[in-house]
């Protein structure tokens, strides 16, 4: 185990947050969880987190005021800090872009003003998103090299990650942990919340999108939500040799012809045609399919347009967790996850095992 020290966690009770404060707890270190909306720590599992008073400090905040909106006590908690793990964020799509600008962008400068004013080493969670909307490999050192950003919420990471560079080069020790489509567990396929690609995935299978632009050969990148979490808590630890690195913790990718093939696997799910972006009309759809659409899978389409692959150089040679086995296989127990949940409907009836073959009764044996 890391010598014990003291965490501030932002984000705590996010999907990410959450995972990374229960392993900072359970490993002997003390965390200090800033949170905003909602008392509890719910764990990916559905579970609460318990730990001792020692070892968890809830603080009432919010990333988006100055000094994240705590008080005088526990402003001096966080002096006393050994890092800051910077986790709070909108993730959502859709969303207002102030909404994105006041949380991720400004709530990262008030996190790096906290950091740079205690000299407290920061860890910060960001996107291997923020390469936009292009084909190739995107590499961990690359930023801002002019990329097209597919949404807002890609926006508001590139703005906050070039903060926290330009914070690196004034002298503020900063390592950024950057993943892709955080998903469900990577042995169970065990998700706490239906975001990021799984409305996407309800909307295909239940028939309610049939036709989607995108590119056969493009590809989703799905790395489980623990995998992540280990990294985060692993840069924590291990910050002095993380120091000045920016890490991909990413998965396997799946192209979307796996995806394709993987739902047709299913009796119960509708299978949907991607068609080149070129010749895709949003206005050539039915009323209903064209609503849904227009709500949510314009959001997401520029995912099925990109030819990308993660460069994860600096994570292999840092983390001593193997990068999880994706593919087909992964996304079928995302996919058995969601079933089993009911959020892709009802699970299918198990088949009844065949009864065993009994004894023939005249004295003859059976080949």
């Amino acid at each position: 185990m890391a010598d014990p020290t003291t965490v501030l966690v932002t984000g705590a009770s996010g999907l990410v947050g959450a995972e990374v404060t229960a392993r900072l707890t359970a490993a002997g270190h003390r965390v200090l969880a800033v949170l905003h909306s909602n008392g509890d720590i719910v764990r990916n599992n559905g579970k609460k987190l318990t730990a001792p008073q020692a070892a968890l400090r809830r603080l009432s905040g919010d990333v988006t005021r100055p000094g994240l909106g705590l008080d005088a006590e526990d402003l001096r908690a966080v002096a006393r800090a050994d890092r800051i793990v910077h986790c709070a964020a909108v993730t959502d799509f859709g969303r207002p872009e102030q909404l994105y600008r006041d949380v991720n962008v400004a709530g990262t400068r008030n996190v790096l003003d906290l950091a740079r004013g205690h000299r407290v080493p920061l860890v910060h969670v960001s996107t291997a998103y923020v390469c936009g909307e292009r084909d190739g490999t995107a590499r961990e050192d690359e930023l801002d090299i002019g990329q097209h950003l597919g949404n807002a919420y890609e926006r508001s990471k590139l703005e906050a990650e070039t903060l926290v560079r330009k914070a690196a080069a004034d002298g503020l020790p900063v390592a950024v942990v950057r993943p892709s489509i955080v998903t469900g567990a990577a042995r169970t396929g065990c998700v706490r919340e239906f975001k990021t690609l799984y409305p996407v995935v309800k909307l295909i299978t239940q028939g309610l999108s049939r036709t989607v632009p995108g590119h056969y050969d493009a590809a989703l990148d799905l790395v489980p939500v623990d995998y992540v979490a280990d990294v985060v808590t692993e840069v924590c630890e291990r910050f002095g040799e993380a120091r000045g690195l920016t890490l991909h913790a990413v998965g396997q990718a799946v192209t979307l012809r796996e995806f394709s093939d993987v739902l047709a696997e299913y009796p119960s799910f509708q299978v949907a045609r991607f068609v080149p972006p070129s010749s895709f009309s949003a206005a050539a759809l039915p009323a209903r399919e064209r609503a849904y659409h227009e709500r949510v899978m314009s959001l997401y389409e520029s995912y099925f347009r990109r030819r990308i692959r993660f460069d994860n150089t600096n994570t292999a040679a840092f983390s001593r967790h193997p990068v999880p086995r994706g593919g087909p296989a992964y996304l079928r127990r995302l996919l058995d996850h969601c079933l089993k949940a009911g959020y892709l409907g009802a699970a299918p009836p198990r088949r009844p095992a065949p009864a065993p073959a009994l004894a023939p009764t005249d004295g003859s044996t059976q080949a």
